[in-house]
């Protein structure tokens, strides 16, 4: 890993390791659980949201009211709305991407979840996506919470993918495969 993304890294897990322990003594996990997605497909969505935070044009404190004003529009809660201008004031808005993975994987591991990152060739329908859940906790022995993406070069099949471990079942994997083993028979 490079040192700055180290550096990011790890202001991301100190921020994030202060609101969770802050929201669940409050208990109020499910509520920033929510703020979080929110944020998060708020980000995947704004390219203006994304230029704030990276901006350093912008000063820190329209930064911040920036940010809380976005927050409080969203219902985001308290103790992330404080946060995230605490975060402006100190110039490290940037690291908001790394901040709300760190607290998605801490609310989840708390929550005895443990997320697969699932590729197909054509979108899973909620049925394929729930029985593939079900399929992998028993295997597993956790909740399982599916990250679905399409990828049309896999052909067919799918990759599935939970914390170190990885099922390639995609026919491009075995046509490479073939291939492979046609180049050392000839």
């Amino acid at each position: 890993m490079s040192e700055p993304a180290s550096i990011s890294s790890g202001i991301a897990e100190r921020y994030a390791a202060a609101v969770f322990e802050i929201a669940q003594e409050n208990n109020a996990l499910s509520e920033l659980e929510g703020s979080l997605e929110g944020l998060s497909a708020a980000l995947a969505d704004s390219e203006d949201l994304r230029n704030l935070i990276h901006s350093p044009l912008i000063s820190r404190d329209e930064q911040g009211a920036a940010i809380a004003a976005v927050a409080q529009k969203m219902g985001v809660q308290d103790v992330l709305v404080n946060v995230l201008s605490l975060m402006a004031q100190k110039r490290r808005l940037f690291v908001l991407p790394q901040l709300i993975e760190h607290l998605q994987a801490m609310i989840a591991e708390h929550k005895g979840e443990v997320t697969a990152d699932v590729t197909t060739a054509k979108a899973l329908t909620k049925t394929q996506s729930e029985k593939l859940a079900k399929t992998l906790a028993a295997r597993i022995g956790k909740d399982v919470k599916i990250n679905a993406t399409v990828d049309e070069s896999l052909v067919g099949g799918l990759v599935v993918k939970v914390g170190s471990k990885m099922i390639d079942t995609s026919i491009r994997s075995k046509l490479a495969s073939l291939q492979n083993a046609m180049k050392e028979v000839g």
